[in-house]
C-alpha cells in the first residue's frame, strides 16, 4: 500500500493539534507565525504555522479541505511536484501574511497551503473531472469570510492561492 503525502499530512497536522491541546500555550507559541519572530531569524515559522490551529472547527475545515483538494492534485502531479506545490503555497502564504500584516499579529493554520491547492485544482480541473467554477465560488466565499470574520488571515489565503496557482502552472507545463 502506497502512502500519500496528503494522508500523511492530515495525520501529522491532527497529531500536532493534539500536542497543541496538551502543551498549550508553549507549543502554539513556538510554532505560530508573526513577523516579529521571522524578523528575528525564526524562519521555520513560515512552515510550522500549518501545524497549529485556532480551534477544532478551524482544524476540521483545514483537514477536510486538505484531503478533498490534495487527493486529486497529488494524484495528478505525483508526489514530488505535489510537495513542491504544497511547500510553495505555504511559504508564499506565510510571506504574504507577515508582509501585509502588523508585526505583532500572529497567524495559525494551514490555510495558505489549502488555498494553493484550490488554485492548483482549478488549473487541472478539466483533466481530473472537477468544475473550476465551483472552485472559484468556494474560494470567493472563503475570501468573503476572511474579510467579514475577524482574525481570519486573508493575506495568507491570497498568498497561498497565488503561490499554488503559479507553481502548479509551471509544473503542469513541464509535466
Amino acid at each position: 500500500m502506497r502512502k500519500s503525502i496528503t494522508g500523511s499530512l492530515v495525520a501529522i497536522i491532527a497529531g500536532s493539534y493534539l500536542l497543541q491541546i496538551i502543551l498549550k500555550p508553549d507549543y502554539e507559541d513556538a510554532l505560530l507565525l508573526a513577523r516579529i519572530y521571522v524578523d528575528n531569524g525564526e524562519y521555520y515559522r513560515l512552515l510550522t504555522v500549518a501545524l497549529v490551529h485556532g480551534g477544532l472547527l478551524h482544524l476540521g475545515f483545514n483537514l477536510y479541505a486538505l484531503h478533498a483538494l490534495g487527493t486529486p492534485v497529488e494524484s495528478f502531479f505525483g508526489k514530488w511536484r505535489y510537495a513542491i506545490i504544497l511547500f510553495t503555497s505555504l511559504v508564499v502564504g506565510s510571506y504574504f501574511s507577515i508582509t501585509f500584516s502588523s508585526p505583532l499579529i500572529a497567524s495559525v493554520g494551514a490555510s495558505g497551503m489549502i488555498f494553493g491547492l484550490f488554485g492548483a485544482l482549478a488549473l487541472i480541473s478539466k483533466k481530473v473531472g472537477v468544475e473550476w467554477r465551483s472552485i472559484a465560488v468556494i474560494v470567493g466565499i472563503n475570501f468573503a469570510i476572511g474579510f467579514a470574520v475577524p482574525n481570519v488571515d486573508w493575506r495568507a489565503h491570497l498568498g497561498g492561492l497565488i503561490g499554488g496557482t503559479l507553481t502548479a502552472s509551471v509544473l503542469y507545463r513541464t509535466k
